[in-house]
């Protein structure tokens, strides 16, 4: 009988445990990192640059060249804006046929590429 007592005893108070309001804990949402992918390509070199490709360093390929029937100048320069943060890479030909890469380009951290009569350069 006691321990029938005691049974009984036990369950009513994890009842009475449910109805006491329990603390609540703080959820902190954070933002999602977020930056500036903007960015600028300045032709510095001696020679027009007929292609400019950019695609996040995750991609296999180049896609399209981003300055379809456009060229770029010596002297001249262009904005875009990465679709996405993270690491770039860019690839330029020059009217003579010669081409230059540069890899993985933190678009967050770098707001400038220029292209060089060496290669490409991120600022």
């Amino acid at each position: 009988m006691k321990r029938r007592n005691w049974v009984a005893l036990a369950a009513m108070g994890l009842g009475l445990a449910a109805c006491v309001e329990q603390p609540q804990r703080a959820v902190v949402m954070v933002p999602a990192q977020s930056c500036d992918t903007s960015f600028r390509v300045a032709n510095a070199s001696s020679r027009t640059v007929e292609r400019l490709y950019f695609s996040h360093s995750s991609r296999s390929g180049w896609g399209n060249d981003q300055l379809g029937s456009s060229v770029l100048p010596p002297g001249r320069q262009l904005s875009y804006r990465a679709a996405n943060t993270g690491l770039y890479d860019f690839r330029v030909v020059w009217d003579n046929g010669r081409a230059a890469e540069l890899r993985q380009v933190n678009v967050c951290v770098a707001s400038q590429i220029t292209v060089t009569n060496g290669g490409l350069r991120a600022n």
